[in-house]
């Protein structure tokens, strides 16, 4: 069977002869997503604002995104077992209501904040290195547009678009990532002998807290992967791809992040590496690195976030959602202050993100034991509405603790482990 061109399907199942995608698949297409500008962001901020040294930094939040990959790999089974959307799955775990009305607008709310970072990312790399070989300033905001406008109808497109790009794109964001690597190797050679060495006295606390908020950016995952894994050849194949892609590609994505912030006190390592070269080879595959990287991550963020205003806005078509998540992904790339503040807005978005996350988890792999029923998936196939009494309870409850919890004690951690634990005993 033959896909359109325009991807079509919304909450309904995959049927089989589209399930053909394989593990290495799918570990390139993670691994196309994370190498990013936005991506770079809590690594970076540990060294230049929390004071770690680069490589209390890199196991801080290497730790907090491989526990979050390892939860959004179980939660990518249900797509991969039923053919089914995660937003869709998300109903028979946490309730229809729960799900439409708090998870998927959740779900959305962070797509779309990060397809917004990534462009505004993209776009100083795009200023940067104009200035770099002009002399001519260009406006941040038709940059911004323009670059939002492009990567939404890749998005539109669907699954089979965010596939057959990242194949094509994983070529240039190698050699670019080398490059960068190279250049901070070599330029900011007198500088290595610092990198064990923070700009504060080592905290345990400061470390936990960005292990916490890396954590916080992944784990909202959960609420998503079954959206990719839908198309998956089998669970086994579903599961290890997104791990191990999601893993390798963010200790690249740490590694260039937190030396950018080391050797060169910027947040931005595209940036920084287009400072310290003069070749205008060089700095094209920089630059392409850069753009491939932010059209490859943000092809997720529409595509997910698209399928999560489907859910919480079930009138509208897989394609007028699209359309919609776009028009907001647009406007919010506008805003610079996105990427400034964007420690504060990540703190923010886990008041909602942890405890949502944590019921999730916990129920699907505590009280379902890693399964859906067959009743369950009958009743969702009919229409049928429930509501998880328990979840709502424990989800205000969840929000209260994350906002009591002090940042040195890990917020991220501490409030998903708590949650989970008040949400399994009030199932019981």
């Amino acid at each position: 069977m033959k896909q359109p061109m325009i991807e079509r399907l919304g909450l309904e199942k995959v049927p089989p002869e589209l399930k053909s995608t394989t593990w290495i698949e799918y570990f390139i297409i993670q691994l196309a997503f994370s190498v990013n500008a936005g991506n770079f962001l809590i690594p970076a901020l540990a060294v230049l604002e929390g004071g770690l040294s680069f490589q209390a930094a890199f196991i801080a939040t290497v730790l907090g995104a491989s526990v979050a990959f390892l939860f959004v790999s179980f939660l990518s089974l249900p797509g991969s077992r039923y053919g089914l959307p995660a937003q869709y799955v998300l109903r028979s775990i946490i309730g229809t209501r729960l799900s439409m009305l708090i998870a998927s607008p959740i779900r959305s709310l962070t797509s779309l904040y990060w397809f917004s970072v990534q462009t505004i990312g993209g776009t100083f790399v795009v200023i940067s290195m104009v200035e770099k070989v002009t002399p001519y300033t260009i406006p941040f905001i038709p940059v911004a547009i323009g670059l939002a406008i492009i990567m939404t109808l890749l998005a539109l497109i669907g699954f089979e678009a965010v596939k057959k790009a990242t194949k094509l794109f994983i070529p240039i964001l190698v050699i670019g990532q080398g490059i960068i690597l190279y250049l901070f190797l070599t330029k900011g050679a007198d500088s290595l002998a610092t990198l064990t060495h923070g700009q504060e006295p080592f905290s345990i606390g400061t470390f936990l807290f960005y292990s916490s908020l890396v954590f916080v950016q992944y784990i909202s995952g959960v609420s998503a992967s079954s959206d990719i894994t839908r198309y998956s050849k089998s669970d086994r194949h579903g599961f290890w791809g997104l791990y191990g892609g999601n893993v390798v590609g963010f200790m690249m994505t740490a590694l260039l992040g937190g030396l950018s912030a080391s050797l060169f006190k910027d947040l931005n390592p595209f940036v920084a590496a287009g400072q310290l070269t003069d070749s205008s080879l060089l700095l094209l595959v920089i630059t392409a690195c850069a753009m491939v990287s932010m059209i490859s991550i943000n092809l997720s963020n529409a595509y997910t976030g698209g399928y999560s205003l489907l859910n919480a806005l079930p009138t509208l078509s897989r394609i007028q959602s699209a359309l919609l998540f776009s028009v907001a992904g647009i406007i919010l790339s506008s805003f610079p202050q996105l990427v400034y503040n964007a420690q504060e807005y990540i703190s923010y978005l886990g008041i909602l993100i942890i405890p949502i996350s944590a019921i999730v988890v916990a129920d699907y792999l505590v009280i379902r034991r890693g399964r859906i029923s067959e009743s369950a998936l009958v009743r969702l196939a009919s229409g049928e509405s429930n509501f998880n009494r328990e979840a709502l309870y424990v989800l205000g409850i969840g929000m209260v603790v994350y906002l009591g919890i002090p940042d040195g004690w890990s917020p991220g951690f501490s409030c998903f482990f708590v949650t989970s634990i008040i949400y399994v005993f009030s199932k019981m």
